[in-house]
């Protein structure tokens, strides 16, 4: 018979919560056939509820026969030690330790216990069982070090991941500020139907000319933009690669000397459809990356016919990236299939590409694209480094389940689980994302490798990280298949390693973080976030009150601040009220909601305006246009460390660049700026409101 407790009780040996309260207020309490999956999913030895018992027993024996923790964490100048369970006939042996780090001779010495932790002695099937706290390992330095273990005749080891406490952060304390646009939506007379890497180092350029500090965009990896097909930048194919989606062709060495190349873009048809790219409102993606694809087969042709330094020195990219190799046959294999990895022949599906699999061709296309993205965002990052101007990019919570990281890493993700988040005022019915979410204990057993090669990709280009969802390194929202997300369940993970891990590559690259902790957080992730450093994200628009006098709070120091983000309205879309219509157009609130909604912006639009005009922000002109200049200056003006300007709230751009819990039903991630590159710099009422705002921002005004 099913027994409840024993669920439970079992759910929580695998640190997961079932109960929780919403973004709504209201409590929750997952189905039992939910946690059921969700457990099945962590790995727990049930098929059905009523052998709930016999698997709390058998995963309660394994928690305490676990000796050592895969993943210990030691902090840089503090007390170290490492707990240990140890058969009860070990309580008092001595405890040697070893340590082989990863760049610097071994450590060894004896353990002692801790004298102000008693020892806690359980009894598991039969079998007596002590927990131990030991402490003085020696100095250890910065890094990811092996611990190696002999207690008594016992002899365990552990990943030891020795990090800084706090995140890294630039020593000068300025007030700085930035410019946030999509790379995708970026115009220019040089790009073909959307934004380059060029384009974002013009961007770089344009934004340090004015005084700025930082240039953010979202997520540049690769993606599906053929068949499968899937432009989003937050389901990304991989976070271990580029998208070549991103090119600027012309800069190409191989260009110049290619006459096959040259042929095709002088071609009248090749001409007449990139001034069709260029034209058009939304971004072809398909059609962009096409075109891109004829010129770069050209050119990798052009490359392999004749021996050349370029040449010998793609063959190095090649040998220095094997799993750019593995990437690629992936994908080689994708385009002869046509179909995701989870319809492929079994072997195939399991991690296995064999030589014939795929078209060599397609596999070294893949190589050629990932090396020139690699040349090009290095230049890109090196302008920024040059104009001391952070690149700010965008970590993903998630990679799409059909992508090359998921078939190579599948004991990594829970496969039958979806990530997502519980009912909030926004989403009353809660949100599926559609990615599998990362196995808590397989990512700790695997050393975190995947996750660390993933920041260590980013952080090679970029000056700032933002890590989108921050919460999930605490808790994740799963959603098993065939469930709604009212059935979702929190899977908790072990913070303190992500934390540590993450302050380590910011030092070893100089790039400070940002977490994204909007919406429904806990208080202990920004606690956490605080105590190591992150930067939080202060978002305007939802800090408004219709209290004249207090209508905008005072913005704290350790944030990035900025009017609103990709996933909310835009300043002229929350000033107009065009994100309370839309909600009525998806059917998320009824018509007397949307008109009460209404009315209190107004009464927040009334207040602002009070409130700007009595601190000296704004004077007699109320236009959208003065309200927004003189909300930026308040902004300016406050004590965040950060403050990022959405590049569209300058003309006052009114449709947003993705309404979250869309797909066929918005252009997400397809709307083009209404200014090229060249017309934005040239416009002054642009220009000016930057400049102010950067002299606000130095103290000059």
């Amino acid at each position: 018979m099913f027994a409840p407790n024993a669920l439970n009780r079992l759910a929580r040996l695998y640190n997961l919560q079932s109960s929780y309260f919403d973004g709504l207020g209201q409590p929750r309490q997952a189905s039992p056939d939910a946690i059921l999956q969700v457990l099945q999913a962590l790995g727990a030895p049930l098929r059905r509820l009523d052998e709930a018992e016999d698997a709390w027993r058998q995963r309660r024996q394994a928690v305490w026969q676990q000796v050592i923790e895969p993943v210990n964490v030691i902090w840089q100048n503090q007390s170290a030690g490492v707990k240990i369970r140890v058969p009860a006939h070990l309580a008092e042996a001595a405890v040697g330790y070893r340590i082989v780090f990863d760049n610097e001779p071994t450590l060894a010495g004896e353990l002692r216990d801790h004298p102000a932790a008693q020892p806690i002695m359980r009894e598991v099937e039969g079998a007596r069982y002590v927990t131990r706290r030991l402490i003085g390992l020696g100095q250890t330095p910065l890094g990811y070090h092996r611990l190696y273990l002999r207690i008594g005749g016992l002899e365990v080891d552990s990943d030891l991941v020795c990090a800084p406490p706090r995140a890294y952060a630039p020593m000068d304390n300025r007030k700085r500020w930035g410019l946030f646009c999509p790379l995708y939506a970026l115009r220019s007379e040089h790009s073909w139907g959307a934004g380059d890497f060029s384009d974002l180092s013009r961007l770089v350029d344009f934004t340090a000319s004015l005084g700025g500090h930082g240039c953010a965009t979202l997520p540049l990896l690769a993606s599906f933009l053929d068949e499968p097909f899937n432009p989003s930048p937050y389901a990304p194919v991989s976070r271990l690669f580029w998208n070549e989606f991103y090119l600027d062709i012309e800069r190409i060495a191989e260009l110049p000397d290619c006459a096959d190349a040259k042929t095709l873009l002088a071609a009248p048809d090749f001409v007449e459809n990139l001034k069709q790219l260029r034209a058009a409102t939304l971004v072809q993606y398909r059609e962009v990356a096409a075109r891109k694809r004829e010129i770069l087969t050209a050119l990798l042709r052009s490359l392999a016919n004749r021996p050349s330094q370029r040449n010998d020195d793609f063959a190095t990219f090649i040998a220095n990236h094997p799993v750019a190799q593995d990437y690629a046959e992936f994908r080689a294999k994708t385009e002869r299939e046509r179909k995701v990895w989870g319809h492929w022949p079994a072997d195939n599906r399991q991690g296995s590409i064999h030589r014939d699999d795929f078209d060599d061709f397609a596999k070294r296309y893949h190589l050629y694209v990932q090396w020139q993205c690699a040349e090009q965002i290095a230049d890109v990052s090196a302008s920024a480094r040059r104009n001391s101007t952070a690149l700010y990019l965008d970590f993903p919570i998630g990679v799409n389940r059909d992508g090359y990281d998921v078939w190579r890493h599948q004991s990594l993700f829970a496969l039958g689980i979806n990530g997502g988040a519980p009912p909030d005022g926004l989403f009353v019915k809660g949100q599926n994302w559609g990615f599998p979410p990362l196995h808590p204990e397989a990512i700790r057993q695997q050393g975190y490798r995947y996750y660390i090669d993933c920041l260590r990709h980013h952080m090679g280009s970029a000056g700032m990280l933002r890590i989108d969802h921050v919460m999930g390194l605490h808790r994740a929202f799963w959603v098993p298949d065939g469930f709604s997300p009212t059935d979702g369940v929190y899977v908790h993970h072990r913070a303190p390693e992500f934390y540590a891990i993450l302050n380590l590559e910011s030092h070893r690259h100089q790039v400070q973080i940002v977490g994204e902790n909007l919406g429904t957080v806990p208080p202990q992730v920004n606690q956490t976030m605080a105590q190591r450093k992150f930067f939080g994200m202060h978002v305007g628009q939802f800090g408004v009150s219709t209290d004249p006098d207090n209508a905008l709070s005072d913005v704290p120091s350790d944030v990035v601040a900025s009017l609103n983000t990709h996933d909310t309205a835009t300043f002229m879309g929350f000033w107009q009220g065009d994100d309370i219509d839309d909600h009525v157009a998806l059917g998320l609130v009824s018509a007397d909601q949307a008109d009460q909604e209404r009315r209190y912006r107004k009464a927040q639009k009334d207040a602002l305006i009070a409130y700007l005009r009595a601190r000296g922000h704004m004077g007699d002109d109320l236009s959208p246009t003065a309200v927004l200049a003189g909300w930026l200056g308040f902004f300016a003006g406050q004590s965040a460390e950060f403050l990022l300007i959405n590049l569209e709230d300058l003309w006052l751009e009114a449709a947003p660049q993705n309404v979250p819990g869309t797909w066929m039903e918005r252009p997400n991630w397809q709307r083009k700026t209404c200014y090229s590159l060249a017309e934005i710099r040239d416009r002054a009422t642009f220009t000016e409101l930057l400049k102010t705002v950067s002299d606000i921002r130095a103290g000059i005004v």
